[in-house]
Formats: structure tokens, C-alpha cells, sequence
């Protein structure tokens, strides 16, 4: 599973993994455009059922400028997940430069009624060298 989801975080149960793609065919270097998509897999390995609600992003360009984006759920969804169930999404990310990061967290709730973070692991954003 490291393999194709080479970054993992844990937090109370919850697993965030993530996968990562540069796309040559939207990026334009030539005008300071790159672009990457970015496929996350959130598994409940807790006891209790748990719903994603928000999330919280820290996007960092290759200059060490750093955007924050905040929202409900993710793509239009606040997934509910069982114990054992697993959710997955792919969205992307574009950035002025051709390299950065993301990081972040979701805020999660419980069967239980409490609220928690869940970590997003930092992942790189590198598009290869030209011509490489």
C-alpha cells in the first residue's frame, strides 16, 4: 500500500493516505503554470462510525509562499464513514512554481458527538526536470 500511497497519517483511527501526480497536459511552464492531482484514500480503522466535514489546506509554492484554503467537506461530499469503510477522492492542485507542498487536516465527528482533527501528511509537489 506504501507504494501507491507513499504519504500516511493516523489520527485516532482515521488513516489519510496520499498519491500524488504531476499532469504535464494542464501544467504550462511557459506562462507559470504547474499542475498536479492529488488522490487521497481516508480509511476508519476506529470502533466508531466517523463523518468528514471540513477541511483545512496549507499550500506552500516553491518561492515559500503559503496559501491557506478552508471549506466544507471535499468535492461536495461530507463522507460518512463505518468502521472498516474506506472513501476516496481525487482532486488537484495549481501552483506558480515547479515545486511546493501540501499539508493539512479534516475535522471529523464522531458517532459519539466529539469533534476531532485528522492530519493530512505533507506531500511534496514536483513536476520533473524538462526534457527529462
Amino acid at each position: 500500500m506504501k507504494a501507491l500511497f507513499p504519504y500516511v497519517a493516523e489520527t485516532r483511527g482515521v488513516i489519510v493516505r496520499v498519491a500524488v501526480s504531476f499532469l504535464p497536459e494542464q501544467s504550462e511552464p511557459e506562462r507559470g503554470r504547474w499542475f498536479w492531482a492529488y488522490h487521497i484514500r481516508l480509511e476508519n480503522a476506529g470502533p466508531q462510525v466517523v463523518q468528514l466535514l471540513t477541511r483545512h489546506w496549507v499550500i506552500t509554492d516553491g518561492r515559500g509562499a503559503r496559501h491557506s484554503v478552508e471549506g466544507e467537506g471535499v468535492i461536495g461530499e461530507q463522507p460518512l464513514l463505518a468502521p472498516g469503510e474506506s472513501f476516496d477522492y481525487v482532486s488537484g492542485c495549481p501552483l506558480s512554481t515547479s515545486t511546493g507542498s501540501m499539508l493539512g487536516s479534516y475535522h471529523m465527528m464522531g458517532e459519539d458527538g466529539s469533534g476531532f482533527d485528522v492530519e493530512i501528511p505533507r506531500f511534496a509537489l514536483i513536476a520533473p526536470a524538462v526534457g527529462a
